[in-house]
């Protein structure tokens, strides 16, 4: 950027830096007139509608109008033979979570005192199904301590007829009136046939569980289905759910280290590890255990093979009384106790266990969609809502570009930072391009900042629908003097200069450019 004159204050740049691309004017005179562009052009609203569009930005990031979408699901799934049905197990759940369901549509009032709660209904089948009425599970949503709505589909399975290696949930959601809010699918889920019970071998990765992955356990009585009870933590405490599971990521845990601490480890766990179950929404944590292999009923000591999918384990509490059993991670009903098991009289290695400690432990995924209908004058369905998983920066100063990474996306979006519309180009469904927005177009003072500013990054379509992301950008300035008035005298003072001093030493790292820029999740 231009260096500070003393003519005159300089005329500030637009809001959007633009890349001078040959025959680009024509190809942004080729855009459709709803707002959707051809592939490889650079594209941004008219004038008229980024300001219709603006006000509306500004509202969502202001009242705080987001609505979530969160599917939890197991990775794999245990085919149904013949005419059995063995329903999946952890059953899949939806959360819906967010003030934006409780806002009314357009007008962004929210709701008032005594109405009814988001009337949204759910249907979960298996893609690639018939979607009849055998082959889907409706939802009724409840409401939560925490406010968020839950529904599970407890009666979902896959027949040996569908010939399937892997297939994904659809979730169909349909708001007060029948007017459908979308169609939202899973993450892949493995099918097999039973849990393997040979020693597992690295090879085969899509069964074994690696440091860090996201679990779920449940027990099951005499292994009676409807005594089937998950892991789950309530109120902040953990207790063994009829109802609801959670989903808990698996660290390898270290003797040294404080509880809550957990340095980069990556592996896969293996029987006979130190491990911790951290709970991925409270944070809520169990001590650190041993991890150990069941079999009839009795923990094994000697066991180093790798955990696989379906396996039953145990919790043994690391510790114990010299010569004595352990204490093993145990169920009383809901809630959670320890147990004390009983040496094996016939085996060294071995401790005897009840029903109640032998715990089935599965891979967890779960997907999340977050956009807000409330401020969008359209009828559309919002699906597919996009999802951003990383963003790659361009350049720098006067001209730079940020490419975004994810899936979902079309020609109808754009992307904004903060209030700013940024110039977009479509690639294809997985890489959209945006230029990055002049710093100049948050604020007058830009020139002289000395705090870096950052505002989120979001996609927004071209009916305004609006679809928030975890990603933000940051613009760093370079530290520079403001002018002085003509005639004013300079500042002599020794604590101005000082302090002037150290601020030239903490940028001076940033001497490329004006203003570099980073990106921060």
């Amino acid at each position: 950027m231009d260096p500070v004159g003393a003519a005159g204050p300089p005329v500030p740049p637009g809001p959007l830096t633009h890349l001078s691309l040959p025959g680009s004017l024509e190809m942004r005179q080729q855009n459709r007139a709803d707002g959707l562009s051809l592939p490889g052009t650079w594209t941004r609203s008219s004038p008229e509608r980024a300001t219709v569009l603006r006000d509306g930005v500004r509202r969502c990031l202001q009242q705080q109008c987001e609505q979530t979408v969160r599917i939890l699901h197991a990775k794999v799934a245990q085919k149904s033979y013949g005419n059995e049905k063995r329903f999946f197990c952890p059953p899949p759940c939806v959360y819906l979570a967010g003030p934006g369901w409780r806002v009314k549509p357009v007008q962004g009032q929210a709701q008032q005192a005594g109405e009814p709660g988001p009337m949204v209904c759910g249907y979960m089948g298996l893609d690639g199904a018939s979607g009849s009425a055998a082959e889907t599970q409706k939802l009724n949503f409840e409401e939560q301590p925490d406010s968020r709505e839950f529904g599970c589909a407890k009666t979902l399975f896959i027949s040996d007829v569908d010939k399937r290696k892997h297939f994904r949930l659809v979730l169909r959601l349909v708001l007060r009136g029948g007017r459908e809010l979308g169609t939202f699918h899973s993450r892949l889920i493995k099918v097999i046939s039973k849990p393997s019970q040979k020693k597992q071998s690295l090879k085969n990765t899509d069964l074994c569980i690696s440091s860090g992955s996201k679990v779920s356990l449940f027990n099951r009585l005499r292994s009676q289905t409807v005594s089937t009870r998950y892991l789950s933590v309530e109120d902040g405490a953990f207790v063994a759910s009829a109802r609801q599971w959670a989903a808990f990521t698996l660290h390898l845990a270290d003797e040294s280290c404080s509880q809550g601490d957990f340095p980069p480890r990556e592996g896969y766990v293996r029987y006979g590890s130190l491990v911790q179950l951290v709970c991925t929404v409270s944070g809520v944590t169990l001590p650190p255990m041993i991890i150990r292999k069941v079999a009839k009923q009795c923990a094994l000591l000697d066991v180093d093979e790798p955990i696989s999918q379906l396996h039953k384990c145990a919790f043994q509490f690391p510790g114990g009384p010299p010569g004595g059993a352990s204490t093993y991670l145990c169920l009383a009903t809901e809630k959670v106790v320890q147990f004390q098991a009983s040496a094996c009289p016939k085996e060294v290695n071995r401790e005897l266990l009840n029903d109640s400690s032998c715990w089935t432990i599965i891979g967890t995924e779960s997907v999340e969609f977050s956009f807000s209908t409330s401020l969008a004058c359209t009828r559309e369905p919002v699906t597919p809502v996009p999802l951003i998983s990383t963003l790659e920066l361009s350049g720098g100063g006067d001209v730079a570009t940020l490419e975004l990474h994810g899936e979902n996306f079309h020609a109808g979006l754009k992307v904004w930072f903060g209030d700013v519309e940024a110039e977009t180009m479509y690639r294809s469904p997985r890489s959209l391009v945006c230029v990055v927005p002049d710093v100049a177009a948050f604020g007058s003072d830009w020139r002289w900042l000395r705090t870096p500013i950052t505002v989120p990054v979001s996609l927004v379509r071209a009916d305004g629908l609006f679809y928030a992301s975890a990603f933000s950008f940051t613009y760093t300035p370079e530290y520079s003097l403001r002018p002085r008035p003509q005639g004013a005298p300079e500042p002599a003072t020794d604590t101005d200069t000082d302090a002037d001093a150290l601020l030239e030493s903490i940028h001076h790292e940033f001497t490329r450019t004006n203003f570099h820029l980073f990106i921060q999740t």
